[in-house]
């Protein structure tokens, strides 16, 4: 099969543009150095949370409202979506934080204690209340790439290690298309995934702060994905002791049982963004690139792909473009 478009990298971004365009009847190959999905990718270390309305705090509205896209678009990918809604607590001397959240945000209703409890017991005794998303979801990263993958292996469309590009080359590199597009930023994140089978969680927990704001992601079986850090750098060299202290901190301050987890990994690596955060899809150099998805590359790589689904098979001008 002669190829329409070649994908290079296959993180998150690559993935979602060739499902989008095999799902069209494209012709597609996707080349990525590691092979696969792996940790190479930002996209691994990611949360996978499918939280539109939360991003609202400090996002323009695109994000939200091509956010809102993702949640379907990966339950139709074979990617289980656990649709349980976002909690966002805050301690007693920082309820001026949940006051400001709620007042930079939509879609969320206001618990009292009882409320809180109703939801997630655990956290009952821990906060006066909270804020409640019910619209929200989260997937598990890992699983989401290694879907889309086997899903473009059964098409056809395996990845593959190298090869020559043929057709347009679409450009999903991350921050190694530097190289080409100098005004890309690295915006690195810390994570640490934590076996705590003394707490239950059923939602992901956003717990405001000023100085060390933390989610935590449940995976099940007493597995959580903790992060927190956001710091103006491609550096994608391990955790400093600072990172994974106050990461920790934040974990205990959340609830103390943390105290006992067990520590399965720390992460680190560095996203792609451009200076407002947003991403964008546009021709530049003979290649479509579709880059920048800064913190949001789960939550709005489907709208992208569908974006530049349409730029190369339609023509169409992408909303989010130079």
């Amino acid at each position: 099969m002669t190829a329409e478009a070649t994908v290079l990298g296959a993180g998150v971004a690559g993935l979602a543009v060739a499902r989008a365009l095999t799902a069209r009847g494209a012709g597609v190959r996707v080349i990525d150095p590691a092979g696969g999905p792996g940790p190479a990718a930002c996209s691994w270390w990611a949360g996978g949370m499918l939280a539109p309305f939360c991003e609202g705090e400090t996002a323009e509205e695109p994000v939200v409202r091509l956010g809102r896209e993702a949640a379907a678009w990966w339950r139709a990918a074979g990617v289980p979506v656990t649709k349980a809604g976002t909690l966002v607590v805050a301690p007693g001397r920082d309820r001026a934080e949940l006051d400001r959240f709620a007042r930079r945000t939509h879609g969320h209703a206001a618990l009292d204690r009882a409320g809180l409890a109703a939801l997630e017991p655990a956290l009952a005794d821990r906060f006066a209340g909270a804020l409640h998303f019910p619209d929200e979801a989260h997937i598990a990263p890992r699983a989401a790439l290694e879907t889309l993958r086997d899903g473009l292996a059964e098409a056809g469309t395996p990845v593959e290690p190298e090869g020559t590009p043929e057709g347009t080359v679409i450009d999903c590199r991350g921050l190694a298309a530097r190289d080409l597009l100098p005004d890309l930023r690295g915006v690195r994140g810390e994570m640490a995934i934590l076996h705590a089978p003394d707490i239950t969680l059923r939602r992901t927990v956003r717990l405001l702060h000023p100085r060390h704001p933390l989610y935590v992601v449940p995976r099940g079986d007493g597995i959580y994905m903790l992060g927190a850090t956001q710091i103006e750098s491609g550096g994608r060299g391990p955790a400093s002791l600072r990172s994974v202290v106050e990461l920790l901190n934040a974990a205990y301050a959340l609830h103390p049982a943390f105290a006992e987890a067990e520590v399965l990994e720390i992460g680190t690596d560095a996203r792609p963004a451009f200076a407002d955060n947003l991403p964008r899809v546009f021709r530049q150099a003979g290649r479509i690139h579709v880059n920048g998805l800064f913190r949001h590359g789960y939550l709005l790589a489907p709208a992208l792909a569908r974006m530049t689904a349409g730029l190369l098979l339609d023509g169409e001008t992408p909303e989010l473009s130079r």
